[in-house]
């Protein structure tokens, strides 16, 4: 049996149209292989053996996804230095025009100006942003994005928020800066990465205080991050009642084991019902997405 067909069992099983993605990675070549190129050597921000599971050319790589049928995806970019956030918005505001179902994200890094290109790209129809506070090296409240962000909150477009310290803190870890974020920007609607790894209690606690707050389960629950990174079993409940803001994503391609062992990892969480899964893997995605209901 291959994976396709695996993959497709799972959400068929549950009535569903297919499965949305909230964290899957396209970019232009040189960035991707750059980023490849980082895993493989194990850079400071990945600290261990990292082997990429679909490494291939652009378009098996969209191929394998609709395969799969994910009916809609990402394709979070970010930028590690100043000038290059609207190049990498451009790029990915071209690229969703090419690929209807990948939905159109963009970025931002704290630099002048930034307020100036993220206003273009909501206005070009923008449906996503990415914040890589990680790689970008960046508190998420530096003044220089406040009014950046201000246009994102007002326009309700959601962000996809790496700001957990794993696999490896970097400069500004943990939920401290998002907290202080979200003081400033309470209505914004932050997509916690990871389910915001290892700092999983104190980031479901910030989706219990913010209506805005949700979560994604990108590598969380598998045995790559519990061996290092375990989910407290004290807050598997917890999970259940956040049904409703927690989203599916896989990291795809850049992820150490197949695509399947992330969704089975999450059939098989303690106390988890198929309404719980319907909502993680399709649902919550299609309602903030505007995507055909199920």
């Amino acid at each position: 049996m291959n994976e396709a067909h695996s993959v497709r069992q799972i959400w068929r099983s549950l009535g569903l149209p297919g499965i949305v993605d909230v964290h899957t990675h396209f970019m232009p070549k040189q960035v991707m292989d750059k980023v490849w190129r980082y895993f493989d050597d194990a850079g400071p921000l990945v600290g261990r053996q990292w082997p990429i599971a679909y490494r291939s050319d652009e378009e098996h790589r969209l191929e394998t996804l609709r395969a799969f049928g994910v009916r809609a995806f990402t394709s979070l970019v970010y930028p590690h230095k100043p000038q290059m956030a609207t190049w990498l918005n451009q790029w990915a505001m071209a690229f969703a025009e090419m690929t209807p179902d990948c939905l159109h994200t963009a970025t931002l890094y704290p630099e002048p100006g930034v307020e100036v290109y993220v206003r273009q790209a909501v206005d070009a129809g923008a449906r996503l942003f990415k914040a890589h506070i990680q790689v970008g090296c960046y508190d998420p409240a530096d003044p220089l994005l406040d009014t950046a962000w201000g246009v994102i909150e007002d326009a309700a477009v959601p962000v996809v928020i790496h700001c957990g310290s794993g696999p490896v803190p970097g400069k500004h870890p943990g939920p401290e800066p998002v907290t202080a974020l979200l003081k400033r920007h309470p209505r914004l609607c932050l997509v916690v990465a990871h389910m915001g790894m290892p700092e999983y209690t104190d980031f479901l606690d910030l989706a219990d205080r913010y209506d805005g707050v949700r979560l994604d389960t990108t590598m969380a629950f598998t045995p790559f991050v519990e061996e290092t990174m375990p989910f407290p079993k004290s807050e598997y409940r917890r999970l259940r009642d956040h049904a409703d803001h927690i989203l599916f994503g896989s990291d795809f391609p850049n992820i150490p084991y197949g695509f399947i062992d992330a969704m089975r990892v999450l059939t098989r969480l303690p106390g988890i019902d198929d309404v719980w899964l319907r909502k993680v893997f399709y649902d919550n995605a299609a309602r903030l997405f505007g995507l055909p209901g199920s």
